[in-house]
């Protein structure tokens, strides 16, 4: 496809044959997180404009999903799960379960190429701040929170 040495070439521009034949030439993985953890992620990043974890979260509600950033929508509204089919789903978390199988099978060294935190400390370390930081959020927005992320939360 003489399109794809382009530089940023949208998959939308290219015609329904050539897209199935590129995709499946691929292997495709996908990389998911707890939409929670994201959120987190995203707040100690400083990319909102809030002050406070909770005013962030408002900002984000308030945004809602479609004029919202990418930093925070649903990964379902992203990766397209329903259209695509992905070889591999690699959860946040787990990259020393998966990461490993999936670079030996991609032909690639095994371990040599793999982050030195283990999956426990990362998830010690969420579960910890997921603790800390949505005490302090009112059961509506929570609540609001589940809605918004329920595909996310029933998906992955």
């Amino acid at each position: 496809y003489p399109r794809l040495r382009k530089k940023e070439t949208w998959l939308s521009k290219f015609n329904q044959t050539e897209i199935k034949a590129m995709l499946g030439s691929y292997t495709k993985v996908l990389f998911v997180r707890d939409p929670f953890h994201r959120l987190i992620a995203t707040f100690l990043q400083g990319i909102g404009i809030s002050s406070s974890f909770s005013s962030f979260i408002q900002e984000v509600l308030d945004s809602g999903m479609h004029n919202g950033s990418v930093a925070w929508e649903p990964l379902v509204s992203l990766c397209l799960p329903c259209l695509l089919k992905y070889d591999h789903v690699v959860r946040f978390g787990f990259h020393g379960q998966n990461l490993g199988h999936l670079m030996l099978q991609a032909g690639l060294p095994g371990g040599s190429l793999l982050p030195k935190l283990t999956d426990s400390q990362v998830q010690w370390t969420y579960r910890w701040l997921s603790e800390q930081m949505f005490s302090k959020l009112s059961a509506q927005q929570k609540n609001q929170l589940c809605h918004f992320y329920a595909w996310d939360l029933s998906w992955f």
